[in-house]
C-alpha cells in the first residue's frame, strides 16, 4: 500500500469540525469519506480550500442524481472558499467506469460539446462565478487531455500507477467479475488515470487541493492524492459524499417515467416541482437538508410534522428546490398550478402541454394514443391496463372504454383536454 493510502482518515467518528464548511456539510448529511478531516479542516477555517468536482457530458442535461455534488460546491463557496465545476470535455472521451455493469457509449466530438452547451447553464443557479479570488471557475479538461502525448503521458505519469493496485479498485473490480463478452475496454481502464491527472492540472493551475464526488469516486480520488504526492504537491484532501436513494432503495434522480433533467427543456419546472412533492415521507428531513439551502432549525421544524401535515413540509421542500434551480417565481407558479389542480380540482393553464395536430383531433383521436403522446404511459397496451384498474381520467372523468375517441369538442378551458394519470400526473392536450 502507497504512503498515502495508509495516512487516510476517512470517516468522522469523534472529530468536530471547526469551520463552517466542515461544520455545514456534516450537519446536512453530505460527508462519507474524508482523507484528513482535521487537515482540510484547517485549511476551511481560514478559507483557503479550492475544491473541484468533475461532471463529464454524457448528456445533454444533468439529472437531479447531480445535485448532492452540485450543493456541496454550492456550500463550499459559500462558506468563504473557492469552487471549481470541471466540465468533462476530455473525460467524456473515454468513459468513468465507475459504478457501471457495461461500458458507456462513446460519443462523438460534436455530441459532447452540445452537451456542455446544455448542462453548463444549470451551475450559474448555484455558484457565483467571476474572476475574484472566491468566485467559481469553470475549466474543460478537454483543454490539456486532448493535448497530452502518448509516450511523454506513459513516462512523466503512468510510471506513478500500479496496475495492481488499479486492479484493486471497485470500479475495475466490478467489471472485471461480470461474466460478459466485452468486459472492460482499455480505453476505460486509463480513466481513473486521467482523473488522477486532473487533479494535479487543478491543483498547479488554481491552487486546488480537495476534490469531491460520490463515495464510488473514492479510489481514483485517492489516486489523485497519490499522484500529487509523487509529483511534490502540496497536500491534496478527497471528501466523498454517500450515493443516495429514497426511503425505498429507488436511485436518485430516476423515476418509472424517466430522468428527473434539470434543464428546463428537458423537464418542466412544474414537473421538477412534482418530483420533491412526491417525496417519501421518510425521505422529507433528509431532503430538506440536501437540496434546499433553508436553515436547520427550520427543517428540524418541518421535519418533525406528522399525519397529513407532512404534506405541508413536502410542498415547502418541493417549492425550495425548484427555487434554486429555476428560480422562485416559477417555483410558487408551480405550487399555484399544483394547488389549484389538485385541491380546486381545477384544469390549470400552467400544467404541461403536449401539442397534436388540429386536423387529427377533427377527424377523432383514439384515447389510448392520447395518452402515450402526453408522455403519461409508455405504450397503448399499459394505457389499456390502467383503464382497466381506473387509473386514467379525461377532464377528470375515469375512462371505462378503451375504444373513446377525444375531439375538439372535449376541450374546456380555451380547447384544452386534461388527461391524468392517477392523482399526480396530469397532461393538458391542445390543437395546435
Amino acid at each position: 500500500m502507497n504512503k498515502a493510502a495508509q495516512t487516510l482518515s476517512p470517516t468522522m467518528t469523534d472529530f468536530s469540525p471547526k469551520s463552517d464548511f466542515l461544520r455545514t456539510v456534516e450537519e446536512r448529511g453530505f460527508i462519507h469519506q474524508c482523507s484528513d478531516f482535521a487537515g482540510l479542516d484547517a485549511l476551511a477555517l481560514k478559507g483557503e480550500v479550492v475544491g473541484y468536482i468533475g461532471f463529464d457530458a454524457t448528456a445533454p442535461s444533468l439529472h437531479a442524481g447531480s445535485l448532492v455534488q452540485i450543493m456541496m460546491l454550492h456550500w463550499l463557496q459559500k462558506t468563504g472558499n473557492k469552487a471549481i465545476a470541471l466540465m468533462g470535455g476530455g473525460t467524456t472521451m473515454v468513459g468513468d467506469p465507475s459504478g457501471r455493469d457495461e461500458g458507456r457509449r462513446l460519443l462523438t466530438v460534436e455530441d459532447i460539446e452540445a452537451n456542455k452547451t446544455g448542462i453548463k447553464s444549470v451551475f450559474a443557479k448555484f455558484l457565483t462565478f467571476g474572476d475574484g479570488p472566491k468566485d467559481a471557475v469553470m475549466p474543460d479538461n478537454a483543454e490539456w487531455l486532448t493535448t497530452l502525448k502518448w509516450i511523454e503521458m506513459l513516462r512523466d505519469i503512468g510510471k506513478h500507477f500500479s496496475v495492481n493496485r488499479m486492479l484493486s479498485m471497485d470500479s475495475v473490480k466490478l467489471r472485471l467479475d461480470r461474466d460478459n463478452e466485452n468486459g472492460l475496454s482499455f480505453i476505460e481502464f486509463n480513466y481513473m488515470i486521467l482523473q488522477a491527472y486532473d487533479f494535479t492540472v487543478l491543483a498547479r493551475r488554481y491552487g486546488c487541493n480537495l476534490q469531491m464526488g460520490g463515495s464510488d469516486q473514492w479510489g481514483n480520488i485517492v489516486n489523485g492524492i497519490d499522484l500529487g504526492r509523487r509529483l511534490g504537491l502540496h497536500q491534496l484532501f478527497a471528501l466523498t459524499s454517500p450515493l443516495l436513494t429514497t426511503s425505498s432503495g429507488a436511485k436518485m434522480g430516476k423515476t418509472a417515467a424517466g430522468a428527473v433533467w434539470l434543464n428546463a427543456d428537458q423537464l418542466s419546472p412544474y414537473d421538477y416541482w412534482q418530483y420533491w412533492r412526491n417525496a417519501e415521507d421518510a425521505d422529507v428531513g433528509r431532503f430538506l437538508k440536501l437540496y434546499t439551502t433553508l436553515p436547520i432549525s427550520e427543517i428540524n421544524r418541518l421535519a418533525a410534522l406528522g399525519g397529513a401535515e407532512i404534506n405541508d413540509a413536502k410542498k415547502v421542500l418541493a417549492t425550495e428546490a425548484t427555487a434554486l434551480l429555476h428560480g422562485r417565481a416559477l417555483a410558487e407558479k408551480a405550487a399555484e398550478t399544483a394547488r389549484e389542480t389538485f385541491e380546486q380540482g381545477g384544469t390549470a393553464a400552467d400544467l404541461p402541454t403536449v401539442m397534436v395536430d388540429g386536423a387529427e383531433l377533427s377527424a377523432g383521436l383514439g384515447v389510448l394514443t392520447a395518452f402515450v403522446r402526453a408522455g403519461l404511459v409508455p405504450s397503448t397496451g399499459e394505457a389499456r391496463r390502467q383503464i382497466q384498474s381506473g387509473g386514467l381520467r379525461v377532464n377528470d372523468q375515469a375512462v371505462s372504454d378503451a375504444r373513446q375517441v377525444l375531439t375538439a369538442a372535449d376541450g374546456v378551458n380555451d380547447g384544452a383536454i386534461k388527461l391524468s394519470f392517477g392523482k399526480k400526473k396530469h397532461v393538458l392536450l391542445r390543437a395546435g
